[in-house]
């Protein structure tokens, strides 16, 4: 089986080609194989780039432990540089299929090359129930949550997946590490959440690190700087256009008034490419 390995400002994926590829029978199981560090590719996970009957493509996307997630926004990125470079479709503007719907991406081309891409994310899901979570509010806004001893201060939403945003003065690796996951896990999630820690710089510049939902600490996650974005608004914290800091690179994030829309821009690299057994 050929895959590319490609990563979207750090956050890596293996892609395999369902054009040209015959899909995998157990896209968990391949997914876990091929994601190990050691003994894999080495990855965040899988992502399958197959025909789609409503857009130029359909982006299926598995977590490092097998888990199917509804989006990702870098592997998004990524994907839609994927479907230009290889002439799936030669178009400047593209149509994505994914869990989250049908999302419109716009390329940067370079050297004949897709570069940085431009995602219309959608709006922003503001419903508790819909988010999922069980705290208090539409959305949930700085409502405290209790993790072990200490009580946090959390906005939730959802860009097609679950967010918790907490703002704080320093990010640490006990943030992340030691809070992220019991966050992943707690109860008010009944899907689980991705979690983010950001520091704000200034109202138009924050800092951000995630722990993902089923992969841990990841060097960037596309839905987790708009589900930031969004956070920095309703808690008054930050402007609606903002530079996000993430480990692998800088993402631009737009919600924007006249649509209420999320625009997420950023890079998009291909590594390499090779071939997997079996």
């Amino acid at each position: 089986m050929r895959f590319t390995k490609m990563q979207g400002a750090g956050n890596d994926y293996v892609y395999v080609d369902c054009f040209r590829e015959k899909p995998p029978a157990d896209p968990t199981k391949l997914s876990i194989a091929i994601s190990d560090r050691h003994f894999g590719v080495g990855s965040d996970g899988l992502i399958l780039i197959c025909p789609s009957e409503k857009a130029d493509a359909r982006m299926r996307m598995f977590n490092a432990d097998g888990s199917e997630s509804e989006m990702c926004g870098n592997g998004l990125r990524c994907v839609a540089k994927y479907v230009y470079d290889h002439g799936i479709a030669n178009k400047e503007k593209l149509t994505i299929e994914t869990g989250r719907g049908i999302l419109s991406v716009e390329l940067e081309i370079a050297n004949g090359k897709a570069r940085r891409v431009r995602v219309n994310m959608g709006e922003p899901i503001l419903v508790s129930q819909k988010i999922p979570t069980t705290l208090p509010g539409d959305p949930p806004v700085e409502v405290p949550l209790q993790i072990g001893d200490s009580t946090l201060a959390v906005t939730c939403v959802s860009m097609g997946n679950p967010h918790c945003v907490t703002f704080v003065d320093a990010i640490t690796d006990h943030h992340v590490h030691g809070i992220g996951p019991m966050i992943e896990k707690h109860p008010a999630f009944p899907r689980r959440t991705n979690v983010e820690f950001v520091k704000v710089n200034r109202r138009d510049d924050l800092t951000m690190r995630v722990w993902e939902r089923g992969s841990g600490e990841t060097l960037a996650c596309g839905t987790g700087a708009c589900g930031v974005c969004v956070a920095g608004v309703l808690s008054g914290k930050s402007d609606r256009k903002v530079t996000i800091h993430l480990l692998g690179g800088d993402l631009e994030l737009d919600w924007s008034e006249t649509d209420n829309h999320v625009y997420m821009t950023g890079p998009a690299v291909e590594v390499f490419s090779g071939e997997w057994p079996g």
